[in-house]
Formats: structure tokens, sequence, C-alpha cells
């Protein structure tokens, strides 16, 4: 098993470049947080419509097919089981569905005004001696026209196509609200995940850092430690793969031993995960010991002193026709994106 191919998480694609890795971090920036932005108060069509989106600009990319294709697949997978046991589950409304309108609401409409323990013998209703009803074995009369009203309005057709319930099959049970739930949470998860993995392996950590650095400038009229927050990032996001390469050393070193895991029994088997996670935290401990000591040695005391401008930030042609996309994208947004109350 190889984590750092399974799981590309956080690296960036050198090669080959693409024109999303030509694009400004800063309006790459601006997409990333307009994917995770626009979801919120989206209706379903919206939100299916971003994760195309997605998929559509890594083909257009000419990303290479075994980068993305394995993370792509878990991601959409993940999402269609989130989205059926969500779908399947209790909607979470308590209150029972109830027509708006009555069963028989030309016979409810008809009844007296009274109650029917209340009402008089036909005998002293002088009203009542003219009406076409029969007689029942009590005395009083019942109408006739009541099956015939009673079928009349079971024959009428629904003002609408409206139904609550999409299907019903037990034990399952599907409603527009559990559906809306459903579509919700799959997409979400796929955007959240995707758009900044997408992010991160067509931008280099030292784009990203030199972006935020850029964007925040306007922070250090306020006392902001601008600088050590840029390159805090740069050392977590250069981090990732060390952490990743450690996990995969100590998984190798595990299997190499042929452990029989069920002599160990559960305890056993606690014990020495316990000792792995023991022996991760050392690891990682002593590779951040070591960049620090590198640091120091090259004379990094301080970030303000000591600074390296990796790369010149300047908005080209085609960043300028992505801000334009991006400007067209949340104008549909609030056009046809939002979620109809």
């Amino acid at each position: 098993m190889d984590l750092l191919r399974s799981l590309p998480l956080g690296l960036y694609l050198e090669q080959p470049q693409t024109w999303l890795h030509k694009l400004d971090p800063r309006v790459k920036l601006a997409w990333l947080m307009s994917f995770l932005l626009a979801p919120l108060l989206a209706n379903p069509l919206w939100r299916l419509f971003l994760v195309v989106v997605l998929v559509l600009l890594t083909l257009i990319a000419m990303i290479p097919f075994r980068v993305w294709r394995q993370q792509m697949a878990w991601l959409l997978m993940l999402g269609f089981f989130v989205f059926l046991l969500t779908a399947i589950a209790p909607d979470g409304l308590s209150a029972e569905q109830q027509p708006r309108l009555p069963a028989n609401e030309l016979a409810f409409a008809q009844q007296p005004a009274t109650p029917a323990t209340a009402q008089r013998p036909i005998w002293l209703d002088p009203r009542r001696w003219l009406t076409r009803d029969s007689v029942d074995a009590n005395g009083e009369r019942q109408s006739e026209q009541q099956p015939n009203q009673q079928a009349l309005t079971e024959s009428l057709p629904q003002p609408t196509a409206y139904n609550y319930v999409l299907f019903k099959q037990k034990p399952f049970l599907v409603t527009r609200r559990s559906l809306d739930l459903g579509v919700r949470v799959s997409t979400l998860l796929f955007t959240l995940i995707y758009s900044t993995n997408l992010f991160l392996l067509t931008t280099a950590p030292e784009e990203i850092t030199a972006g935020l650095e850029t964007l925040m400038r306007p922070l250090r009229r306020l006392n902001w430690p601008v600088t050590e927050i840029v390159l805090t990032l740069t050392l977590s996001l250069r981090f990732i793969p060390l952490v990743l390469e450690e996990v995969q050393n100590l998984i190798r070193s595990v299997r190499t031993r042929a452990i029989n895991w069920k002599k160990l029994g559960f305890r056993g088997a606690i014990q020495v995960w316990m000792l792995i996670a023991e022996r991760l935290l050392e690891n990682l401990l002593l590779r951040a010991e070591q960049i620090a000591s590198a640091m120091k040695v090259r004379g990094f005391t301080s970030p303000n002193q000591h600074r390296v401008q990796w790369h010149q930030l300047r908005l080209c042609r085609g960043d300028w026709l992505a801000l334009l996309a991006l400007l067209g994208l949340w104008g549909a947004r609030l056009i046809w994106g939002s979620e109809v109350s």
C-alpha cells in the first residue's frame, strides 16, 4: 500500500503543467471560496450542478487519469452511500401528514349545524316532511343522495400532482424532505473535499502562501503577524507528505513482522496500536526538530528578516477570464440557484 499515491491529500502535481497550474493563486483561491460558499442556501439542482462543474474542470484541465481516478471514485461512492442512507432514513418531522381538505368534502359541507344526537325526530320538524328521504328503523330520515355525493367526491381529480411521500415500500420510505437532505449532504461532502483537493493539486504551497500574504496585507495595520502566519502555513503544507510517509513506513513495518492479531486478542491489539501511535509521534517530532535545525543553520531566525520571494504574483489574461467566469457563476447562482421558500 502506497499512501502517497492512494491518498493524494495536500500533494502538488508538478508535472504536467496544466492551465490550472498557470492561474494566479489568488484567482484559484477565489474560485475555491466560491465552491465552498455557493452551496449555502442553494437548491438541490444547483448543488448537483457544482458537482458536475468540478468533474468537468478536472477533465478539461487534462489532469492525468492516474492522479484523480481513485480519489474521485471513492468520493463518488461515499457520496452515493450517504445519499442513499439519508434518503431512506426518517426525515425527522414528527407531525402526521393529513390532507388539507376532508375526504368527503361535499358531504362534510352539508352536515347539519346541530349534532346528530340532538337532532329532532322527523314528525316534530315540518320542514323535513317534503324532502325525498328514507326513514330508518329509529324513525329518522336518511338522504338518498349521500352515496352519490360520496362517489362524485372520490372521482374528482386532485388539483396538483404534489405528493409528499415519493416512495413507500416497507421498510423503506422516501419523502421529499429526506430526498432533499440526501442531495444536500452528499453533494456538500463531495464539493468540500474535492474542490479543496483540486486546489492543492494544482497550486504549489509557496504560491498559496504568497497569495494569502498578499490578501492579508491590510491586517498588518492591526499589528497581526502576517509573515509568521504565512511561514507557519508553508511549513504545515510541506509537512503533510512527511506525515503520510511516516504512516506508510510504520504500516509496512507492522506487515513485515506478520503479527497474528487473533492470538493477541483485543487488549493485545490495542497495546500494539498504542505503541505504533507513540512511535509515529516520536518520528514526527524528530522530523520537526530536524526542519527547525536546518532553518537555524541557514539563518532563518525571523521570517521578516529572511524572506524568500518564490513567485511574482501578476494577473494575466487567463486570470481575468477566470474572474469573469466567476462573476458569471455567481450571477447564475443568484438567479437560478437560490432556494425557493
